[in-house]
This record gives C-alpha cells, sequence and structure tokens, in this order.
C-alpha cells in the first residue's frame, strides 16, 4: 500500500481514536473518521495482547493491508482497522471476508463490490 494510503502518525492515530464512529465484529473493528481529503488512508492495530511475538503481530497487519488494498473503498476517510482476539490464527479468506463486511456495514464499499 502506497505510503500517501496510510495513517503514519500518532497524531493521525488519535483524532481518529478521539473522533471516529466504531463498527465491530468477531475478528475486526473498524474505526472510521472523514479526513477532508480526497483518499482513503489506512491504519492498522494488532495488540500485544494478541500475541506476544511481533512476527505473529506483523504477519497479522500485513495480512489486514493486503485485503485493504484489494477492495474499493469510499473516498475521504481515515480507517483504522483493529484485530480482535482470533485474528491471528484466521485465514486470509476469513480476515478479507470480515474485512469486507465491515465496510459493507459502515457504507464505505465504492462502486457495490460484494467481496
Amino acid at each position: 500500500m502506497e505510503r500517501a494510503r496510510r495513517l503514519r502518525k500518532g497524531e493521525e492515530f488519535d483524532t481518529a481514536y478521539r473522533e471516529g464512529t466504531v463498527t465491530g465484529g468477531p475478528l475486526l473493528a473498524l474505526r472510521r473518521v472523514p479526513n477532508g481529503l480526497d483518499v482513503t488512508r489506512w491504519g492498522f492495530a494488532v495488540g500485544k495482547r494478541l500475541s506476544k511475538r511481533a512476527v505473529v503481530r506483523n504477519r497479522t497487519k500485513r495480512r489486514l493491508r493486503e485485503a485493504a488494498r484489494m477492495i474499493a473503498v469510499v473516498p475521504g476517510f481515515d480507517l483504522i482497522v483493529t484485530a480482535r482476539q482470533g485474528a491471528t490464527e484466521a485465514s486470509f479468506a476469513e480476515l478479507r471476508a470480515a474485512l469486507v463486511g465491515l465496510l459493507r456495514r459502515s457504507r464505505l464499499l465504492a462502486g457495490g463490490e460484494e467481496g
């Protein structure tokens, strides 16, 4: 995912956590906040509570990043995807389906994407 489409600064994450609206599911939670830009930016969070091993947390973030890259979303939002218990063991297809479901419930899918 290119740099312009990622949340990188702590301040950007803090704003989304403070002002964002949350949609939750069993594997993932999606926090969204309008950003006033013509691009949607993504952030991913996998806490130490899910796995003490950094390699497991980083692999989960890479899989979520790839799933997000494949999905067309409405521009103009900052989105933070937070992994929940079970996300580290879930398959790529399960993670992608969970992400599509959250985006659909949030009405953020572009072009009628059905996953």
